[in-house]
């Protein structure tokens, strides 16, 4: 009798699931897209369209994440995640491992909705940003992705995520959840505004890394683009917010680090170095600039600058012999060679993964065409301590009119074992 009441629960939750599909994951304004022809026997010869689609593909960072040595858009970047290792497809027009096969109709479909040619796509693919791409942009994209040569590479998206998250239909619970399947609805009146939020939520889905997620992987709308931990890095807040966002910073400093990866003060590494490299610094100056409006419009997250932190004699000391060569007596950095540490908001929040990171690690900073010879940073792991490395960064957050919360030395000591950084030597 329990069986056939589990069965009967299981067949009612599999027909709720279906109608939900059936009326939310509409992709009936896609009836626009041809699904006839697949795109390995279509090539553009609209120029014009193939240009703009290129500008499309720039602004949502296909490369970036679709591009790992295999060959333009050939996949196999991997993207951890707190349920298993995803890794990035094959998207050129190769029919057998890429979307060769796909119709107009079907890649919107992917794109848009979350449905691949394999089934329910994860939103590591974030296609709940890409849902308020525009009929126009979209046809655009297909354009551009017609002329992509096609690369001969199979990619098992899943192998590393263990079961039951391997499984795509799993995805459909998640759709019902959290997946919100609309098209762009402006919040501004300001036409700059309007397009900066078009560029910042639709294509550029800089919340999928700058908002926190809760214990399923959904963004928490509540905490929107303030902030988030993505693997061994930190997404710091970008909204309006004084302290910690870029309130301080007017929207030319905000546009300049879009488009080089510095203001002349913080530098981009890591992901963000990467996002700067293939997508924002392709974009034109007014697209910078109206996302900046945008981003130091949202009121954030009201966090205020505590009280500066005294008894930092230890960390100046060691600044000093270990730093200050480079970012200054004054933390004023050296322009394009070296971030500075005053008026740096970016070194504030009370996640440190990203100074303790570059302390680790050491890194790179964004390769552009405005900044060809990028900057870059040694690793001291083998030379300070977890204590030695929380007592620079405590002074570095706490002097030239810095306030922020101490850092702990076990803090510093997770993420040398995360990051499989080594032990000072002695």
């Amino acid at each position: 009798m329990k069986m056939k009441i589990l069965g009967g629960a299981v067949a009612v939750a599999a027909i709720g699931a279906g109608i939900w599909a059936w009326t939310t994951l509409d992709t009936s304004r896609n009836a626009v897209a041809d699904d006839t022809v697949r795109l390995a026997d279509f090539t553009s010869t609209d120029a014009k369209a193939v240009k703009r689609g290129e500008y499309v593909m720039r602004a949502a960072d296909c490369s970036a994440c679709h591009t790992k040595g295999n060959g333009e858009f050939a996949g196999g970047y991997e993207m951890p995640t707190p349920f298993g290792t995803l890794v990035s497809s094959n998207i050129t027009t190769d029919v057998d491992s890429g979307i060769g096969a796909m119709t107009e109709r079907d890649f919107f479909d992917a794109v848009r909705h979350g449905q691949g040619s394999k089934g329910l796509l994860y939103p590591a693919m974030p296609y709940t940003a890409y849902a308020k791409l525009t009929d126009q942009d979209m046809h655009d994209l297909w354009a551009f992705m017609s002329t992509v040569e096609p690369v001969a590479h199979k990619i098992d998206e899943t192998a590393g995520m263990p079961f039951p998250f391997n499984i795509r239909l799993a995805m459909l619970g998640w759709d019902m959840l959290f997946f919100q399947n609309k098209g762009f609805e402006a919040t501004a009146s300001d036409e700059v505004l309007k397009r900066g939020e078009y560029l910042v939520e639709g294509a550029g889905h800089c919340s999928a890394c700058h908002t926190p997620r809760n214990a399923l992987g959904a963004e928490i709308a509540s905490q929107h683009l303030e902030g988030s931990r993505v693997g061994a890095w930190f997404a710091p807040e970008i909204t309006g917010n004084a302290h910690l966002g870029l309130g301080a910073s007017g929207a030319d400093e905000v546009a300049a680090y879009l488009g080089t990866g510095t203001d002349g003060k913080a530098m981009a590494t890591g992901p963000m170095a990467e996002a700067v490299e293939h997508s924002l610094q392709y974009l034109t100056e007014d697209d910078r600039l109206a996302m900046a409006a945008y981003l130091k419009s949202l009121p954030g997250s009201g966090a205020t600058a505590p009280e500066p932190m005294t008894g930092l004699e230890r960390g100046a000391l060691a600044y000093e012999v270990n730093c200050s060569a480079c970012h200054g007596t004054a933390g004023e950095g050296m322009g394009l060679l070296a971030p500075a540490f005053a008026g740096n908001h970016g070194i504030l929040a009370d996640d440190v993964t990203n100074l303790a990171h570059v302390m680790l690690k050491g890194a790179r900073a964004a390769a552009t065409d405005v900044t060809p010879t990028s900057a870059g940073m040694p690793s001291f792991a083998w030379k300070m301590d977890d204590r030695q490395i929380a007592d620079v960064l405590d002074y570095i957050r706490n002097s030239w009119g810095n306030a922020a919360a101490p850092v702990r030395a076990e803090d510093i000591g997770a993420l040398r074992g995360e990051l499989d950084a080594g032990a000072p030597l002695r």
